[in-house]
């Protein structure tokens, strides 16, 4: 997803988990109908390392630490800079579209549901943030983390160009 490569995290890193959606799902068998829970979760250090899990269980804590497994499996790096994100980007991920905008210190995350439980995981404070087509939060959650992989910080800019800092500012 996006141009961000998956990240190998340490230990002693300490990643917070959020609950963005938690869903009831039914099978019918032969005997009746069997019940069981689908939970989307988010993963993150508040620092620029992201991730998001589905995790499916027949009851709702193991269904979450399914989920969170799977999210610390697919962690990727966003370029965090001073509370905010470097620029503008767009992005879709089929029905759902976001909209995500650098804002000023102090704005806050200006974000509804499940794009503002991926933006505070990845430490993002101050940012204007927009959804568009699909509420649905799997969907919403993929949009809102290929949004941010495709994020480029100044310092990603000059490397793949392989220019100095001056030369990507200056011309």
């Amino acid at each position: 997803m996006g141009r961000n490569k998956r990240v190998q995290v340490s230990n002693d890193t300490e990643l917070k988990d959020r609950l963005v959606a938690i869903n009831r799902v039914t099978k019918v068998t032969k005997g009746g109908r069997t019940f069981s829970f689908t939970a989307i979760v988010v993963v993150g250090d508040e620092n620029g390392l992201i991730g998001w899990g589905l995790g499916k269980a027949g009851e709702v804590p193991s269904a979450i630490a399914k989920g969170v497994e799977a999210a610390k499996k697919n962690l990727i790096k966003v370029p965090v800079l001073k509370g905010t994100v470097p620029h503008e980007q767009a992005a879709r991920f089929s029905g759902a579209e976001v909209f995500i905008k650098p804002a000023s210190h102090g704005t806050g995350v200006v974000a509804g549901g499940a794009m503002r439980a991926v933006l505070e995981s990845a430490g993002v404070t101050d940012v204007l943030a927009k959804s568009k087509g699909s509420s649905n939060p799997h969907n919403l959650v993929k949009a809102t983390v290929l949004a941010l992989s495709m994020m480029r910080d100044a310092r990603m800019v000059a490397q793949n160009r392989g220019v100095s800092m001056d030369k990507v500012f200056n011309g």
